[in-house]
């Protein structure tokens, strides 16, 4: 997994500014060299952009027209605001502040407070769900955990789009929102928490940018201090920039306009938040003189990827698409989209699952190899297959790599090593920086060969590969570094989050997957009601749906795999069909003449079409419901255990523990973690409904057909009473 524009870890430092501009495009040049006056930078999916605007601060500082502290350049993640100080550093231009609008917000906010509004600054909390949970016990509104989550996105909309609470209803409805309560009690919620937040001395992340806008606006001095700061601004991935950042960007920058913005209106994935594109696609009537220049060279993707991106956006509608940018692939060609139907979700996953070995067998490496899918819901039906597989995987959203355990033990392990390592034994026959890393984290559990099978010892075994890997790159771009020069370089990271990479497949929501690419991607679940979601109703969220779609495409390099399936559960009604979206451009559908037919090159590749011969026949099953109250189920968890996870459970105790004793038994014979034979959901849904034939056991979610003729008799055994083997089990 890698940022967005595909380079070596650690390239050398240029020698002079000329030398910055060496190996850009024309294109990307006359971004770096214009460095005066406002300049919008139109920069399709992957064709540099990054490259382009840290080159363009680096030639002005090497060439001593920018000074580093005068450049303020602002984007939308810790990560890439991490990434772009990287690169800034390795081009030579150290001194530059790269930082998030929130990042910056807050850096003068604290500063200024005792001078502006005096006092303490209140403290700022980090998630506001607690106190969303308070103001509606304040305001007696019962709220489940789902219209939770959905009140607290509405109430920090309001804010990003200077919304006060009384304006809500007609804001909302002016939007075309969907609130998940009556727009009057969202609005009293609201306030509540407004109310709350002053009660209690705190602020949010949005009250960063409100009040740091305020004072901006309040104290003309406090302004012009800001502004003899900072004389030229860099705003990458504009289109996601909301009214309140806007209005904190022209508070930034006064009557100047030393601006360069850079953005895609096609990449518009998250106007949910506020963001809009608008911004961009006025920039050229806001600034009249204004440089504008397109980047259209696609350096990332091949051709046939190229093809099938542009191709969606040919057919989008509306404002943004009338701005769209036609790709240009800079690349060989490479391998056509697979386009794949399955019967239904696990079997689309033991396909993907299927394929990514293959992949992995042919000297592909798991962390080049991605899984991409419209909601967080649908990760645990590839979680499941991916470990079947016996395929190492990583959670996109996850535990950040630098707060997970071992790698805290391992930095204090090197750092203590960097301190005191001439009086450490382990260190005595280690010649260079690699192989002092190599020795210090063999003391935490690293080993030359990974341990068999996946689980939480692959994962922690990654972890310090990881960093062995980064060792190793380090010292071939910087000879002579020394364990010291590398702890500073972990702390660097560690503060940015710019983490190193770790060897699975990456799962990921296609939100997440913003900014980053993968050799090979497989984009699951492409079927109507996902893509577009359910929820999409209006044209402009149709069309939002549809960018989410082009992301996830030109996330990939060379190997693209598109697929859906027929019907949620095994068994379920076929009733799904492919996207709409896909129209036109999957063979076989309306609008593709001239293509191949099904089975040739870049046709269908049909996905199992039944079940194996030996597994039992599945009956027909309605939508999954749960057994205790009759709430359709969505969740993965909850549809494998048949109920909802606040629903009381029957399970059998007894058998659950005599299933997870024979399932540690089967993990240790074949040497892989327990959650690989069957995970504990599954062992509690067996223990529930406890099967009597292998009918019954091959409806339950999680036992497919290689674990159903593996261990089937086995468990049917212990569900009947028996010991694995025939034995009744003692009571």
């Amino acid at each position: 997994m890698t940022a967005a524009t595909h380079s070596t870890l650690f390239p050398q430092t240029p020698d002079s500014a000329d030398a910055v501009l060496e190996g850009l495009d024309p294109e990307q040049r006359e971004v770096a060299t214009t460095l005066h006056g406002p300049v919008c930078v139109l920069a399709g999916a992957g064709t540099g952009k990054t490259r382009a605007i840290t080159h363009r601060i680096a030639y002005g500082v090497r060439a001593g027209i920018l000074q580093p502290s005068s450049v303020l350049a602002v984007t939308f993640t810790n990560r890439a605001a991490g990434e772009m100080r990287g690169r800034l550093r390795q081009l030579g231009a150290a001194g530059v502040q790269a930082r998030t609008f929130h990042s910056a917000a807050l850096r003068q906010l604290q500063y200024f407070w005792p001078k502006a509004i005096g006092g303490s600054m209140p403290r700022l909390v980090d998630r506001k769900v607690q106190l969303v949970a308070d103001a509606a016990a304040a305001c007696r509104i019962r709220l489940d955990r789902g219209e939770l989550r959905d009140v607290t996105g509405e109430i920090e909309w309001s804010k990003v789009t200077q919304t006060v609470p009384a304006d809500y209803p007609l804001a909302a409805a002016k939007a075309g929102r969907e609130a998940p309560r009556a727009p009057a009690e969202i609005a009293q919620l609201y306030s509540a928490y407004e109310d709350l937040k002053r009660d209690r001395a705190v602020i949010d992340f949005e009250d960063v940018l409100l009040l740091t806008v305020a004072v901006l606006q309040d104290r003309h001095d406090v302004a012009e201090q800001v502004r003899s700061q900072y004389q030229h601004f860099v705003v990458d991935e504009y289109q996601d920039v909301s009214p309140l950042q806007q209005r904190l960007l022209d508070l930034w920058l006064g009557d100047r306009e030393n601006l360069c913005v850079v953005g895609d209106a096609s990449q518009t994935i998250y106007s949910f938040t506020g963001a809009t594109p608008d911004h961009l696609l006025d920039f050229r009537t806001r600034h009249p003189g204004a440089t504008v220049v397109k980047l259209v060279r696609d350096y990332r993707s091949t051709p046939q990827v190229v093809h099938l991106a542009n191709g969606l956006l040919a057919q989008a509608r509306g404002r943004a698409a009338d701005h769209r940018l036609e790709l240009i692939s800079q690349r060989a060609p490479g391998p056509e989209p697979v386009h794949t139907e399955f019967t239904d979700e696990p079997a689309e996953a033991e396909g993907a699952a299927r394929r990514i070995r293959e992949l992995m067998d042919s000297g592909i490496r798991a962390s080049e190899i991605a899984i991409l899918f419209r909601t967080n819901s649908q990760s645990e039906t590839y979680e499941q297959a991916l470990a079947d597989a016996g395929v190492p995987y990583q959670l996109r959203g996850a535990e950040r790599f630098f707060d997970r355990p071992e790698v805290r033990k391992a930095s204090i392990a090197l750092r203590a090593a960097a301190r005191f390592g001439g009086n450490d034994s382990l260190l005595d026959d280690a010649v260079d920086l690699p192989s002092q890393v190599r020795a210090v984290l063999s003391g935490e559990g690293w080993t030359t060969q990974p341990p068999a099978g996946s689980g939480a010892v692959r994962e922690r075994w990654e972890s310090l590969a990881a960093l062995v890997n980064l060792a190793q790159d380090f010292a071939a771009a910087r000879p002579g570094a020394t364990l010291s020069d590398l702890v500073a370089e972990l702390d660097e990271r560690a503060g940015a989050q710019h983490a190193p990479t770790v060897e699975g497949v990456t799962l990921a929501s296609l939100h997440s997957a913003k900014g980053l690419e993968w050799d090979v991607v497989f984009l699951v679940g492409v079927a109507e009601g996902m893509m577009p979601i359910t929820y999409a109703k209006t044209d402009e969220q149709i069309e939002e749906e549809r960018r989410l779609l082009y992301v996830g495409v030109t996330r990939a390099r060379e190997y693209l795999y598109v697929s859906w399936s027929l019907s949620r559960s095994p068994g379920g009604r076929a009733n799904r069909r492919p996207s709409r979206f896909l129209d036109g451009l999957r063979p076989g559908s309306t609008g593709t003449a001239g293509r191949s037919a099904a089975g040739g090159p870049g046709g269908v590749e049909r996905g199992f079409t039944g079940r194996a011969a030996t597994a039992p026949r599945r009956t027909q099953r309605t939508p999954a419901r749960c057994r205790v109250c009759g709430r359709t189920l969505t969740e993965a968890g909850e549809m494998k255990l048949m109920r909802c996870e606040d629903c009381p459970s029957d399970m059998d105790e007894g058998l659950y523990e005599r299933l997870r004793e024979w399932r540690a038994v089967q993990a240790q014979r074949s040497g892989q973690p327990a959650f690989c034979v069957f995970t504990d959901k599954t062992l509690m849904a067996i223990a529930e409904a406890v099967p009597d034939d292998e009918g019954e056991l091959a409806r339950i979610p999680g036992v497919g057909v290689r674990k159903l003729n593996r261990y089937g008799a086995d468990v049917l055994g212990i569900c009947a009473g028996q010991e694995p083997g025939g034995e009744e089990a003692a009571d």
